[in-house]
Formats: structure tokens, C-alpha cells, sequence
């Protein structure tokens, strides 16, 4: 059985972008950039929402006309080589080894881990709502970087019901971001 992992940077206070939609406050350090590619190396398939695949899509084909930084110049050729999946109403196909995906989206990644496939969801909290919501993710992997926002989109939406979760690691990367990794409980509460 494959299994759902949600990966997502967050501010101290909570959120996945700052009040005018910016992510430029991620901290990439060595430790961090090398884990990272080492949990989306492999066979993953990377899972994304519209609004995260539009930025993702408009940088990472390209990145190295855009950046010098090392973490970019390494996860450039393993974002272009890995499938991909868009959860999308209105987008109907994508480029660099894309699937869009518009409707039964429980059913079908459900099906892709009964299948043996691990999908990475990067960032989003829409997409990462329902799927919570319906059960389907079964690890979180949030990294709390030091900023404070102040405001912006929150990493999690309201839910209708609790998720329960057990801590399974926390760890600090280059000595300022904290990861902590939670599985769904075996018991719901």
C-alpha cells in the first residue's frame, strides 16, 4: 500500500503565504534542500492544487534561467522528471509529465495508493482540506520556518470534524527550521 504525504513550508504564526500571496520566506539551507530531495526522489508522484501548480509550473521548468541558489539548481531536474498529478475544475491538460485530475479526486488517489504509489502534495490548503477531510492523506510533513506573517492564507482550512494524528518525528534543519512529521491516528477522536 502507497501512502499521501503532505509537505508544506509554514510562517511560526500558521501560514503558506503572506498577505499579498508572497512566498519568499522560506528558508532552503543545506540540511533542508538535501532532505527534501531525498523525499521527492525516487518514483514519488507529486500531487498538486491549481493555484500551487500554476506557480510551481511557472517556475521549476526553467528554474535555472531564474536562480543560482543550490537547492534549486538540484530539484529542478527531479521536479521535470517526476509525474505529476493537478487537482483542477477548470484545467483541462498539463505539460511535464502531468495528469489533471477534475473529479472523483478520493477515489482516484485512493486508488493510486492502493496501488503502491506515494504522492507528495506540495503546499496548498484547499486540495489538503478535502483530502483531509475524506481521510486520504495519511502523513503531514510541515516545516515551521522563522517568520511571522502576520496574515496571508493559513495552512489549514476549516475542517467539519477532528483528525487526530500522532507525532512520529520532529527535527531541526540548518538550525532554524522545525520539522514536524504527524501520521494519522490509528483511532479517530
Amino acid at each position: 500500500m502507497g501512502r499521501l504525504i503532505h509537505f508544506v513550508h509554514q510562517s511560526l504564526d500558521g501560514f503558506i503565504e503572506g498577505p499579498a500571496g508572497e512566498f519568499d520566506w522560506p528558508r532552503m539551507g543545506p540540511e533542508l534542500s538535501a532532505y527534501s530531495q531525498e523525499l521527492s526522489g525516487g518514483d514519488k508522484v507529486f500531487l498538486y492544487g491549481r493555484v500551487v501548480w500554476d506557480m510551481m509550473s511557472g517556475y521549476w521548468p526553467r528554474a535555472e534561467q531564474h536562480s543560482t541558489h543550490e537547492h534549486d539548481l538540484a530539484f529542478a531536474p527531479i521536479w521535470r522528471e517526476a509525474s505529476k498529478i493537478v487537482v483542477s475544475r477548470t484545467l483541462e491538460k498539463a505539460e511535464w509529465n502531468t495528469r489533471v485530475i477534475g473529479e472523483n479526486v478520493v477515489e482516484e488517489l485512493t486508488a493510486l495508493k492502493e496501488s503502491g504509489a506515494t504522492l507528495l502534495l506540495f503546499g496548498g490548503s484547499a486540495l489538503a482540506a478535502h483530502l483531509t477531510e475524506h481521510g486520504v492523506i495519511d502523513e503531514y510533513q510541515i516545516f515551521v520556518h522563522p517568520v511571522i506573517l502576520g496574515g496571508g492564507k493559513p495552512v489549514f482550512q476549516e475542517q467539519s470534524h477532528r483528525a487526530g494524528l500522532e507525532l512520529v518525528e520532529s527535527r531541526t534543519f540548518d538550525s532554524q527550521v522545525v520539522l514536524l512529521r504527524h501520521r494519522r491516528a490509528a483511532a479517530q477522536g
